[in-house]
């Protein structure tokens, strides 16, 4: 189920909203006006591609870490 985030054009108020599926045509109401009048916004991700660097935490995808107890 995807989240989706808004801003209300009246009160500038930004909230999200999980929906059923992607094209699904609900209508979306601000938490705190209650308006209709909402934009969806672009969400920013949690990761960054390129610079050399990863932004995966080291040992993430390793399974065990050195530090999980076992050897």
């Amino acid at each position: 189920m995807p989240i989706y985030e808004y801003v209300c054009k009246d009160c500038k108020k930004h909230f999200e909203v999980l929906t059923t599926s992607s094209g699904n045509t609900e209508t979306v109401k601000c938490p705190g006006c209650q308006s209709l009048d909402v934009k969806k916004t672009i969400s920013s991700s949690n990761f960054r591609m390129g610079s050399g660097r990863s932004s995966i935490p080291s040992g993430a995808l390793s399974g065990c870490s050195s530090k999980s107890g076992f050897s």
